[in-house]
């Protein structure tokens, strides 16, 4: 799809998923018990605004602020991650054969997802193992909602107006705006479609998020940055 054009290599934020795993194994083991879960970030946007850029920066800032490892992730590393068996394997290993929370998630689906063939109850159980974890910026994925009984986690959305996003889209793709305009609508059109057979509800709803945010009057640095302060400041 021609978001591959400005995603994050996926190579690259695997491997850093390892690293978390490691080094989320050693702590648990140096204290002997489950170590406390840290912020969980969802951020989900309309297709056109610049969620990834804000979605890194996030990750990078929350790394220098906090002087942990911070993780973005997507479906195209939990895709890789399903066809990884020994990440996989340790992802969930936290979760346990009997974890209630992931159960009353879970009930929520709609049936489809046991049948499908991209292994959407496998992606949600990441999903959750990770957000359990905290220390990750979950991009898309139906995040704010499978994720929408934790505590710990803080859920943002951006928004722009249609102007805005074909505007973006024709420039980043080199497109017609007539051409990114049909773009964006079958995205958009398909993300909604998805969340809504899958996840009987509609990821427009404000009332899922913490923050709503104006791409179109907010450039990344400045979303980023409220994006952290928020979170943080909640944290103490």
């Amino acid at each position: 799809m021609p978001d591959n054009l400005f995603i994050p290599s996926v190579d690259l934020r695997v491997g850093a998923l390892e690293e978390y795993n490691r080094r989320q194994k050693e702590r648990a083991a140096q204290h002997n018990l489950r170590p406390k879960p840290r912020p969980c970030i969802t951020l989900t946007r309309q297709y056109g605004c610049q969620g990834y850029p804000v979605a890194e920066r996030v990750c990078e800032l929350m790394n220098k602020r906090t002087g942990e490892p911070w993780l973005l992730i997507d479906r195209a590393v939990l895709d890789e991650v399903a066809q990884r068996h020994n990440i996989s394997r340790d992802l969930l290993e936290g979760l346990g054969e009997k974890n209630t929370l992931l159960a009353d998630v879970l009930a929520t689906f709609s049936p489809r997802w046991v049948h499908s063939q991209d292994c959407f109850q496998l992606l949600c159980k990441h999903v959750v193992s990770l957000a359990e974890q905290g220390n990750v910026v979950i991009m898309e994925l139906g995040g704010a909602i499978i994720t929408r009984h934790f505590e710990h986690a803080h859920h943002f959305r951006m928004f722009a107006s249609q102007q805005y996003k074909v505007r973006t889209i024709a420039q980043r793709l080199k497109l017609s705006e007539e051409d990114a305009e049909a773009l964006v609508l079958k995205q958009q059109r398909k993300r909604d479609d998805f969340v809504r057979d899958f996840l009987h509800c509609s990821d427009h709803d404000p009332l899922l998020y913490d923050l709503l945010i104006n791409n179109e009057r907010a450039g990344i640095e400045q979303i980023a940055d409220t994006i952290v302060r928020f979170v943080l400041d909640g944290e103490q």
